[in-house]
């Protein structure tokens, strides 16, 4: 028994699991790992802060917290977590639902942030952890790529050193237009320069840390020409240190209880929607497995580490993950070193990044935004594949840019349910036909040249039978016996059907009841065992008839065939 304890245990806190086995001759490759994840992370978390209005040391300690606590509790070898862009646009996007500003915004944020991590740990404690499959891929592309458009133009102004007005992000551009007359001359071209370098080592060489080599750069200009003094915007005062464990201002959060909780959920199904899929990536790739519902786990520490910690919303990386993963991480001591060396800057390192231009910090967002979140391949892949995916992204997209981000999250959300309900209450239901001199049935429509029984219809339910489903087979069969008089019999492939409700269940006896008014045998085939199991506690299978429910379709029609009077 103290056994099986200790295993319960260990299975909750993995690294203690991966600290027994630990192979030595990974140390240098996963340190190694961790060091150059930090020289991406430390400047592109210093702009996460800054999308999402909290002061810059709390992205450092929001990356410190989820690095250390997602490698103690993930399962995933090279996943490294902390803030990202998507989760600091609807963390702003909160902040500006509420109407929050000056001091009331980061106790706001890390108030959410740990709302969100508590959400996290109760879908772990209920094994929910397969809500992170509910918002598709495709409401997550457009609503992405929605918001990066948001906080680009929300950056613009730091480039030209000007103010602008507006509620949504297409009355912030045209205000923005209207300021560049007023644009102060040494910020627009710290502004410049500073993205055609981001972008221009992105190009040229995409493995230097663009964000790293910007930071360094704006802060030797700053020193070298005195840009201060030349108007050009700093982000001010950094202070070294750790933070406190402190719990965010529950009076603020009940004030404004309604946004925080539905930021709170945003933020749960926008990180996990990446996180989980990010996981799943690696795992496959190293071939080893994780656990989805350790992850909730693993994500809600590491939210909640982060909220009390006085941070912000943390998540996968994907550009960290992959640059850990292209390192050589083999473990979650990678992740480890990312955060001890996350701490060792704030300590030693963060009173420097006082005198970065404002101009600088936003050129380092906007390359984030734009690199990570403004999908054009996905775009296109879904435009190719699927066009009603590409128009729900095409929405998504469109009603984060016109509604606001934390309201693009809901209707991603009510987007998804759309689909969710179209897939499921209209499941195909394909004529099947013989091909041609085999004991093979095949969908008519596929296969044009397939024979038809000449009294007796087959009918195929591809989806579960249940109350979304049942009325469409029902009205299926009713439209292929109407325009078929001479039928005798009608056989139901049930081989798709997984599953079977009360209500599926009923639309059968139905099916049967009507059948015998009208003198038409039915016949069921490929009925699997556990649905069988459920139509014989309902009693369909007595209604029908055991002898009624075949392995195959052609052993239905035969047995019709053998029953069947001579003609």
């Amino acid at each position: 028994m103290a056994a099986a304890r200790r295993r319960r245990w260990s299975d909750r806190i993995p690294i203690v699991g991966v600290l027994r086995t630990y192979d030595r001759s990974w140390l240098r490759t996963d340190v190694a790992a961790g060091v150059a994840v930090t020289a991406l992370i430390v400047p592109k978390n210093l702009g996460y802060a800054g999308i999402a209005g909290v002061p810059l040391q709390n992205g450092l300690y929001a990356a410190a917290a989820g690095a250390i606590l997602y490698a103690i509790f993930g399962t995933s070898r090279q996943i490294s977590t902390g803030p990202s862009s998507g989760l600091a646009a609807v963390a702003a996007s909160a902040v500006l639902a509420a109407g929050l500003s000056g001091g009331q915004v980061a106790p706001f944020v890390a108030g959410i942030t740990l709302g969100s991590g508590l959400v996290f740990l109760l879908l772990a404690l209920l094994r929910m952890g397969w809500i992170a499959q509910f918002l598709s891929r495709a409401v997550v592309t457009g609503f992405l790529f929605g918001a990066a458009i948001d906080v680009t133009i929300g950056e613009l102004p730091k480039l030209t050193g000007t103010s602008v007005s507006g509620e949504t992000p297409p009355q912030e551009l045209v205000s923005w237009l209207g300021t560049l007359p007023e644009a102060n001359g040494a910020t627009v071209v710290v502004g410049v320069v500073a993205l055609v370098t981001v972008f221009g080592l992105r190009r040229v060489a995409p493995r230097v840390p663009g964000a790293l080599v910007l930071v360094v750069g704006g802060l030797l200009a700053t020193w070298l020409l005195d840009l201060g003094a030349r108007g050009v915007a700093l982000v001010g005062d950094v202070p070294r240190g750790l933070p406190s464990v402190q719990v965010p201002d529950t009076a603020l959060l009940l004030d404004h209880a309604a946004t925080a909780a539905l930021a709170s959920v945003a933020l749960v199904m926008i990180g996990f929607s990446q996180t989980a899929g990010d996981a799943r990536t690696f795992a496959a790739r190293h071939r080893y497995r994780i656990d989805i519902d350790q992850e909730s786990l693993a994500q809600g520490a590491a939210n909640v580490g982060a909220g009390l910690l006085q941070g912000m919303p943390v998540s996968t990386s994907l550009s960290a993950s992959s640059l850990n993963d292209r390192s050589g991480a083999r473990s979650p001591v990678a992740s480890l070193t990312s955060g001890v060396m996350v701490i060792l800057t704030l300590l030693l390192l963060a009173p420097l990044f006082s005198g970065l231009p404002t101009a600088v910090l936003a050129a380092v967002i906007i390359e984030a935004v734009v690199m990570g979140m403004m999908d054009v391949p996905a775009m296109r892949r879904l435009y190719r594949v699927q066009r009603f995916d590409f128009w729900i992204a095409v929405l998504a997209l469109v009603s984060t840019l016109v509604v606001g981000v934390l309201a693009g999250v809901l209707v991603g959300i009510g987007l998804s349910l759309v689909w969710l309900v179209s897939v499921a209450t209209r499941p195909a239901l394909p004529l099947m036909a013989r091909e041609p001199g085999t004991q093979v049935f095949r969908e008519l429509d596929e296969f044009p040249d397939g024979e038809l029984e000449p009294d007796v219809v087959v009918v195929r339910l591809d989806g579960g039978l249940f109350f979304a489903t049942a009325d469409a087979l029902q009205d299926r069969v009713r439209e292929v016996t109407d325009a078929r008089p001479d039928l005798a019999a009608l056989v139901i492939d049930c081989g798709a059907i997984t599953i079977v409700d009360a209500q599926g269940a009923a639309a059968l006896h139905e099916i049967l009841d009507s059948a015998q008014d009208a003198g038409l045998a039915v016949r069921l085939a490929r009925v699997k065992p556990a649905v069988r199991a459920t139509l014989e506690r309902d009693g369909v299978i007595d209604q029908l008839g055991a002898d009624r429910v075949h392995g195959s379709v052609h052993r239905a029609v035969a047995a019709h065939r053998a029953q069947a009077p001579p003609s």
